[in-house]
């Protein structure tokens, strides 16, 4: 407690030093003799955690609440007591973290998956409403995860990794996209330390033999830079700026590498006093140096959305190696490494900077979604998947307004995260000057300019295939589809029929009862379902996943046994049959999920076929006929023969090929017909786990220039 009231004591005045004092004396008394698995007095752990956010210089209620944060949930005091001894502030900012406390992320195995899911997404939700509502409710959150992830190592292995886990995959991530650096790596390297405690045993060691090596080198670097400076009346200082173990090893298995085949761990930041300086200190370096071509960014200018700002530059300083160099002032480098935690710094007359709310902009726009649409839990999930939790590339407007979006973003995704209208009116785009794909993926530096009519009749339905990659971010989805939602529901309808019959034709089902098809989605009403697929919550490529577990199965009249499949096939139940060879008619080739039946052929075994092939519906010994279910592993691939349409050009078998590879299929077999009207047939067998599998590449298959038709064929 010594080391906190000391350095509060150095930035915040008497009265606050005061309150963090009394909320101290208020949690030992609180807490008592209680003990944390380390054996250690609980008060320990709500002290470190105010010492972390003391050490951001935190104002002095987010550090009374750090104090106080676990004494609601752990002790007999309420948020009441908490309330009329400091107030109202103090009091909210302890029930948002009582609150998260109560949030259990990894649920227990013993319970459904779905439901489990589901409780997941909701308590996530939560913890960014809780956000919503005032930013230092999960600043204390992140601070809290801190202390508990450093000691670990007291509890039980089981739940070392459960909770390692929760950090990588919401903590990190989290204090990444809050820009608050100086947590965020903390947090990554100790989820890697126990998640994968070998590698990273092996990636520390290598990392402390090479550090004398890497210190020697900055060192050399770092006083060359200071003499040139000094010679420049720029007052500098020069700092080595070491990678994190977890980084290293994502750069190692990236790019199939070890770490002594890693040349860019060399990393140098040069802090100065004024903006002009920066720019002179970035001249002074490519002088020196030879900068790397493409190897320079300029978020002064154009500062992230985050608030970041710096010069960023690559060069090849001594003995040819590359090196990262940044270039910021004191100001730009507190906000780098604290992000969001930087403008709740104490300053003498305020305590919020009035850049916090353009600062959280995304987290509004996600509240602000959230309440538009009405979305369930797992949506709102699916977008911090896409839209937060992701790397980010950043992009600029003709006007040199920088944006911020998902990696593998499009230049549809720009368009709708410009405005909604701008991407209901979009027919085309440009990026860095020329015309460009809808689906193009945009990549840092990009200038998009986004080509609108007046005379556009709305998005295209296309856009809400994922096959077709038209559109990454759930936010640009959503709006799509509340567009087609607003059309005449009769038009939604005759779309959605048209869609779900082209699909099943394409697939080989089209006997199948549409009512069927709407009950695996739980529509009881057909036209509730063909609305859906109209204005595009339901995809064609959906289709074949949802059918394949929800329409019936033959029921069995004995109970099943195993027969083993030739090497082509995967396994199939029989029922009533003993030890005999089952193998896939040619004729109809079946995938796991397509209703089958099997064929007792004379000397050899059963032959399954899908139940509206023809050879059995035609067959004059029924009793021949038994009932057999799919039991499939994961490495089971089966052989299904496409047919593809197209108008001949150079390259069509290449760009068809390519998208087989994507999938990483194998191709049994290709034959090309090239008819008198330039019409290219091409019959091809691939080798798929399922139904859904084939969906998708069909639908990739249909999106290749000049291909006009996709269907499923007999072999």
């Amino acid at each position: 407690m010594d080391q906190l009231l000391r350095s509060v004591v150095s930035y915040l005045p008497a009265p606050d030093v005061e309150t963090i004092a009394a909320a101290h004396a208020l949690a030992d008394q609180a807490h008592g003799t209680q003990r944390r698995a380390s054996g250690d007095p609980y008060v320990s752990h709500p002290i470190a955690v105010a010492q972390t956010l003391a050490d951001l210089r935190l104002d002095s209620a987010s550090i009374a609440a750090a104090l106080l944060h676990d004494v609601v949930e752990d002790t007999s005091l309420g948020l009441r007591d908490i309330e009329q001894q400091f107030g109202v502030e103090i009091a909210r900012i302890v029930d948002g973290v009582t609150k998260l406390n109560r949030v259990q992320w990894l649920a227990d195995e013993g319970r459904p998956p779905s439901a489990r899911e589901e409780e997941w997404a909701e308590n996530l939700r939560k913890m960014f409403l809780a956000m919503s509502k005032d930013i230092r409710v999960v600043l204390v959150k992140l601070a809290d995860r801190l202390h508990n992830m450093r000691t670990l190592a007291h509890l039980p292995v089981e739940k070392q990794r459960r909770i390692a886990q929760e950090t990588a995959e919401i903590y990190a991530p989290l204090a990444n996209r809050l820009g608050i650096w100086e947590i965020k790596w903390q947090l990554e390297d100790l989820a890697f330390r126990y998640l994968e405690p070998e590698a990273y045993k092996r990636v520390a060691r290598s990392v402390q033999q090479r550090r004398g090596e890497r210190e020697r080198y900055v060192a050399r670097v770092a006083n060359i830079l200071r003499a040139e400076l000094t010679k420049h009346d720029i007052q500098a200082e020069v700092l080595g700026r070491p990678k994190h173990l977890q980084s290293i090893y994502h750069k190692m298995q990236e790019r199939g590498a070890e770490i002594g085949q890693i040349y860019d761990l060399h990393a140098v930041r040069i802090i100065v006093d004024t903006v002009p300086q920066c720019y002179n200190t970035l001249g002074l370096v490519h002088g020196l140096w030879h900068p790397l071509p493409g190897q320079f960014d300029d978020y002064i200018a154009s500062p992230k959305e985050s608030g970041y700002q710096s010069l960023h530059t690559t060069v090849v300083a001594l003995d040819g190696k590359p090196l990262e160099i940044q270039i910021r002032t004191g100001e730009m480098d507190w906000v780098a490494e604290y992000g969001v935690a930087a403008h709740w710094r104490y300053k003498e007359g305020r305590k919020q900077d009035p850049k916090m709310d353009s600062t959280i902009t995304w987290l509004r726009q996600l509240m602000d979604w959230q309440k538009d649409v009405a979305a369930g839990a797992q949506a709102f999930v699916e977008t911090l998947r896409t839209d937060v939790f992701e790397h980010q590339v950043y992009v600029f407007t003709p006007r040199g307004e920088i944006k911020e979006l998902p990696t593998g973003s499009t230049t549809i995704d720009f368009a709708y995260r410009i405005h909604t209208e701008i991407g209901h009116r979009c027919i085309g785009a440009k990026v860095n000057g020329r015309l460009v794909p809808l689906n193009r993926p945009l990549q840092n530096g990009d200038i998009t300019e986004i080509i609108t009519s007046k005379a556009s009749r709305g998005p295209s339905r296309d856009w809400l295939i994922p096959a077709y990659g038209y559109v990454k971010t759930s936010h640009a989805r959503e709006k799509i589809r509340q567009w087609f939602r607003r059309a005449a529901r009769e038009e939604n309808i005759a779309r959605g029929r048209e869609l779900m019959e082209k699909e099943l034709k394409r697939l080989g089902l089209t006997d199948l009862k549409l009512d069927e098809v709407a009950a695996a989605f739980q529509h009881e009403r057909l036209e509730d379902f063909l609305a859906a697929m109209g204005y595009g919550d339901i995809h064609p490529q959906q289709m074949a996943s949802r059918l394949a577990s929800a329409l019936p199965k033959p029921e069995p009249s004995e109970p099943p046994v195993t027969a083993p499949i030739p090497e082509r096939t995967g396994s199939v139940r029989v029922n009533g049959v003993g030890d005999l060879f089952t193998r896939l008619a040619r004729c109809c080739n079946p995938l796991p999920g397509e209703p089958v039946i099997g064929f007792i052929t004379r000397g050899r075994g059963i032959t399954v076929h899908r139940v509206d092939c023809a050879s059995v519906q035609n067959e004059d010994e029924p009793e021949r006929l038994v009932p057999v279910q799919w039991r499939t592993s994961a490495k089971d691939v089966f052989p299904v023969t496409i047919r593809i349409v197209a108008y001949d050009r150079e390259g069509l078998v290449r760009d068809v090929g390519a998208i087989v590879a994507d999938e990483k299929l194998n191709i049994n077999g290709m034959s090309v017909v090239v008819q008198k009207d330039q019409t290219a047939v091409l019959t091809t067998t691939v080798e798929v786990p399922d139904l859904e599998h084939l969906s998708r590449v069909m639908a990739r298959i249909e999106g290749v220039r000049d291909v006009f038709n996709v269907q499923r064929a007999a072999e």
